[in-house]
């Protein structure tokens, strides 16, 4: 969660909330709480590598609907690595890197980032705790050079545009209008379901560290965004191009310098954002593989590193003819949508397995409502989401790449349905 997002998030936030930009924050954290939540009891009821392709298989009943999700979040992952990979390949040419075009060289990172991955999960949860640490210090750096800024403005103040039409304040449309720009700073927390497999005690430990770390990355983000509208105020902020940056200037200008450091602290966190998708995608495909959705080849484990090495190199090609395909800025956007969709999918299948007689129990058991109404929250954001698509004065793109990718995936269900074993 902690990942480049709230870096240019924060900008745009500003832009509709002023100086209340925290009250976004703390909605959205409520509303991706709620799905959260419903992860985090999914996870201790079912650790399986296939995640969400699992559960809602095994919710349905159906290896179509299963092997659909699985492509969705397969492929919001892989959009998100590639995309991501092509922005660190052209900051590192901007610092004068190698003669190479700037495809090549994400094709190479995203092959190093494999490496890793094929080392062990030992070694790619080290390098995710290392990118996180430097990412994490970047923002705590903002929230200590900046508190004694705290109190310089009042932090309930709107635009004028947005005062004016409130009449009384922040209301409720506003609030969601901001938990919508600000929901996705906190995606992220639902790969923990791939690789819960690999986890010691799942039952426990997967709730456990799920929730914490939406509440700890819920106060950083708090943090941040008062001391950002402390330091610069809404209007300095939402015209930034690099808010933080300028927030970290304006807080330490005796730090010489700071906008190099970061910079490479953006590429650590779009670097980490490239390693978790991987990480997720390896263990996705997997999954499905023992779930018979997808050829037995991506279940084999390599004698040694004990790791999905077949899938992990399946995936570094399709990553390489992303990037090598252009833009994926429409593809990343369709994902978008598929996501909320799968999100609202494992909320009510939550709802249904919770239902079932004989179904397993975890450690962590919710109430039905808090499922419902992340399902309902989901479905108000895809809907959001789908009716900017369509306002657009241009083709649709997005929503036509996301019924494609699910078409596809309804398709290859159905073609696999009768090898596909959705409930062991």
């Amino acid at each position: 969660m902690l990942g480049a997002g709230i870096y240019g998030l924060i900008g745009d936030t500003a832009k509709v909330m002023g100086n209340a930009v925290w009250a976004g924050f703390v909605t959205a954290m409520v509303a991706a709480l709620l799905t959260g939540l419903s992860y985090a009891s999914l996870g201790s009821r079912y650790p399986k590598a296939g995640g969400a392709a699992y559960i809602t298989g095994r919710a349905t009943r159906s290896p179509v609907v299963s092997m659909a999700v699985g492509l969705a979040v397969m492929m919001s992952g892989l959009t998100s690595m590639a995309t991501g990979l092509q922005k660190i390949a052209e900051k590192v040419l901007d610092l004068g890197g190698p003669e190479i075009t700037s495809k090549l060289l994400a094709i190479g990172i995203a092959a190093a980032i494999g490496l890793v991955i094929f080392r062990g999960i030992r070694e790619s949860v080290g390098l995710n705790t290392l990118c996180t640490i430097i990412e994490a210090a970047g923002l705590i750096f903002i929230i200590i050079v900046g508190c004694r800024y705290w109190g310089n403005v009042n932090y309930l103040e709107l635009p004028p545009a947005r005062a004016g039409a409130a009449g009384d304040g922040i209301t409720l449309a506003l609030l969601m209008q901001g938990a919508i720009l600000t929901f996705f700073s906190f995606i992220g927390f639902e790969d923990i379901l791939n690789v819960s497999e690999e986890v010691k005690n799942p039952r426990r430990d997967v709730p456990f560290g799920l929730v914490g770390a939406m509440l700890v990355a819920t106060l950083i983000y708090v943090a941040v965004a008062i001391t950002a509208v402390s330091v610069l105020g809404w209007e300095k902020l939402a015209d930034s191009k690099h808010p933080l940056d300028d927030v970290a200037r304006t807080a330490a200008p005796w730090f010489g310098g700071i906008g190099r450091v970061y910079f490479y602290i953006t590429i650590f966190a779009i670097g980490n954002t490239a390693l978790l998708n991987y990480l997720m995608g390896s263990r996705l495909l997997y999954g499905m593989g023992n779930l018979g959705l997808l050829p037995a080849a991506l279940t084999r484990v390599h004698p040694r590193r004990r790791t999905p090495h077949v899938a992990i190199l399946a995936l570094l090609g399709i990553v390489s003819v992303l990037i090598l395909s252009g833009d994926v800025k429409s593809m990343a956007e369709a994902t978008v949508l598929l996501l909320l969709a799968v999100f609202a999918l494992m909320n009510f299948g939550l709802v249904v397995l919770q239902r079932w007689p004989g179904e397993a129990r975890g450690e962590f058991e919710i109430p039905v409502l808090v499922p419902m109404l992340g399902g309902l929250v989901c479905l108000a954001l895809f809907g959001r989401r789908l009716m900017a698509a369509f306002d657009n004065e241009s083709l649709p793109t997005a929503p036509i790449i996301a019924l494609a990718i699910l078409t596809v995936g309804l398709v290859l269900g159905w073609i696999r349905r009768k090898s596909a074993v959705i409930n062991r």
